[in-house]
């Protein structure tokens, strides 16, 4: 009888999480950012005390779960609608790596040592940091690689995210030799407000790369981004 019991509790939790998880999106399930790891780890403790201790009521273990589904669903709001907010919770990326070599104030700064930096490489396919123009540490840990060759052609620049679902990011555009000014001049003369921009990246002296919400894709000469 106890068998049974604990048996059914397995399930009823399982389907409850299962339907919390789906809640929760995709990324759950996939690479995660900070505050997503620490629920996913404290709803793995909470499912398994009512599912192995019959003593304890299973409402009492599916309430706190769908508590912190409350909670991840609000955060989840609040870093999608808030640069601020999202640099808070999530961090934001680190240049680790520029044509200059491996930044170690930078790699110190994330509690990285070289070998992990260089094992990371290897996972991108360098084998060498002479492959490497430039290396990011993404937000949720892992390492983006753009290297000195693509497709036979040389890359020099680094593409900057200067509006991004709608919010300016005035930090990247600085470093992108851009002008708020100018960014919105350009859309104007495209008639599209910042607010329906999908994605707008843009090299400094290189190429712009603009995605409105709801119309195709466009690149072009970023230079044209620099006109008030």
């Amino acid at each position: 009888m106890v068998m049974l019991t604990v048996f059914t509790r397995a399930i009823i939790i399982y389907v409850f999480l299962l339907i919390a998880m789906r809640l929760m999106g995709k990324k759950q399930l996939g690479e995660l950012q900070p505050f997503e790891f620490a629920i996913t780890l404290i709803v793995a403790e909470l499912a398994c005390i009512p599912m192995s201790d019959t003593q304890v009521p299973v409402l009492y273990g599916l309430v706190p779960i769908f508590t912190l589904f409350i909670i991840e669903f609000v955060v989840t709001k609040a870093v999608k609608h808030s640069i601020r907010m999202r640099k808070l919770i999530n961090g934001k990326p680190v240049l680790v790596m520029t044509p200059e070599g491996i930044d170690y104030k930078a790699i110190s700064s994330l509690d990285m040592t070289v070998s992990d930096l260089t094992e990371a490489l290897r996972g991108n396919g360098c084998f060498s940091p002479a492959e490497v123009l430039y290396a990011i540490a993404e937000t949720n840990g892992d390492i983006s690689v753009l290297k000195k060759e693509q497709n036979g052609a040389a890359r020099t620049k680094i593409p900057y995210t200067v509006i991004c679902e709608g919010k300016t990011m005035s930090e990247n555009i600085k470093k992108a030799g851009l002008s708020e000014d100018g960014i919105f001049s350009f859309l104007s003369d495209k008639k599209i407000k910042a607010k329906d921009v999908l994605l707008l990246t843009a090299e400094s002296g290189g190429d712009y790369y603009l995605q409105p919400i709801n119309a195709a894709c466009e690149t072009g000469d970023a230079k044209e981004l620099e006109h008030v």
